[in-house]
């Protein structure tokens, strides 16, 4: 894996009524032509991501979407597409072109923007058709605007650089694992091999912690569930052992209380979400009934098979855990339902394929709707019994 996944970059999100000069504006900001630009309406149709690095920022994901403002019944559905977009946004730009000043779908967005707490720019684009006295009365009425023409580049430098200064002080994420670390601590990663396991390769969790490991001198050590004992035989001092979670209960037999232990899906849900909420999330399930509803999400799509873990071994658990055969719904991918208020309890996977904005807002739309949110690891090591051993180190 030689790029930085999209869900560990800053989430930046292009929005205004069509043929404003949205995706002109990404070409100009990556200096080539990435984006399909076209004088006729509509052409951006589903949002297009692309990634990059902006320095001295790092790297960042651009999200083109369509015009907010076509009223027809296809266009209604690129729009739900754009709006969706605003629950991954770190950051938004919103675009008017100039010549059409239309305030009443920037005020809508604003809403939109304070309601997901996403922080924005407003650019006025073409900026090169005004005369000089139209252009000095717009700049005197939006003091903090940028004035742009992505035709004649005017702008364009001064645009960037605002751009990247917002950035700056966007918050940084939580490391995984860097700062339970200390130099030269040992770490032992349980990377059980099933036939979910991808061949050939390790899934992005596991390639992180090991990235951290070597990001702050700890030294990493690789093992199969059915080595581990050997390997903490072989190995002292260790500092943490970190597992698949569904690994857990045979895990945690092996392993030394004196030894910190967790999961890839529990660092996960810290990093990316509400540790608290999540670990209170799983307790609920002892409240659940015979008409309870739970609602499965994994942003992964991939082929089911007997040891799907989520949606055939958490159900087996779960049913067997409160002795009760519920009811459940599954959603992948990016596809999370806004109206959650039937279900009496969610539980997402790690979240290692998204950005934490796109966690925290299915998170605050839970509690919104008043129904318990966890994450697939904190609700095994709860099932397992071994809930306060896998979050005791990650709770300060």
């Amino acid at each position: 894996m030689n790029n930085t996944p999209n869900s560990n970059r800053k989430h930046i999100g292009i929005y205004g009524k069509a043929n404003v000069g949205k995706s002109s504006i990404i070409n100009k900001l990556l200096n080539q032509d990435i984006s399909l630009v076209s004088k006729v309406k509509g052409t951006t149709t589903d949002p297009v991501l692309k990634a990059m690095e902006l320095l001295p920022i790092g790297p960042v994901l651009f999200i083109d979407t369509a015009g907010i403002d076509d009223n027809s019944e296809l266009s209604k559905l690129r729009i739900n597409k754009t709006l969706e977009m605003l629950t991954k946004t770190d950051f938004a730009i919103y675009v008017i072109d100039s010549l059409d000043i239309d305030l009443s779908y920037y005020e809508k967005m604003k809403l939109n923007f304070k309601k997901f707490n996403i922080p924005h720019l407003l650019v006025f684009n073409k900026i090169d058709k005004l005369s000089d006295e139209d252009l000095k009365k717009l700049k005197d009425k939006f003091r903090n605007a940028q004035f742009i023409s992505t035709t004649t580049d005017i702008g364009i430098d001064i645009f960037k650089n605002e751009l990247i200064e917002n950035l700056k002080h966007l918050d940084e994420e939580l490391p995984l694992i860097g700062d339970l670390l200390s130099y030269n601590d040992k770490i032992i990663l349980v990377v059980p091999i099933d036939s979910e396991a991808p061949k050939g390769r390790l899934i992005l969790p596991q390639v992180q912690c090991i990235r951290e490991c070597l990001d702050y001198g700890a030294k990493a050590y690789v093992v199969r569930d059915t080595e581990l004992e050997y390997a903490l035989n072989d190995i002292t001092d260790v500092k943490l052992v970190i597992t698949d979670s569904q690994a857990f209960k045979k895990v945690s037999s092996i392993v030394n209380s004196s030894i910190n232990l967790t999961s890839f899906s529990i660092l996960f849900a810290r990093q990316k979400g509400d540790l608290n909420t999540f670990i209170e999330g799983a307790k609920s399930i002892k409240f659940l009934n015979d008409k309870s509803k739970v609602l499965i999400c994994e942003n992964c799509t991939h082929n089911t098979s007997h040891e799907d873990i989520g949606r055939i071994k958490i159900p087996n658990m779960i049913n067997k855990f409160t002795n009760l055969k519920l009811q459940y719904d599954f959603k992948s991918g990016c596809d999370f339902p806004l109206n959650i208020k039937d279900y009496d309890l969610v539980i997402h996977c790690g979240g290692c394929m998204v950005n934490r904005k796109t966690i925290i807002n299915r998170i605050a739309l839970c509690k919104e709707q008043n129904v318990p949110i966890t994450n697939y690891g904190i609700l095994i090591a709860y099932i397992t019994g071994i809930l306060n051993r896998a979050t005791n180190m990650l709770i300060k």
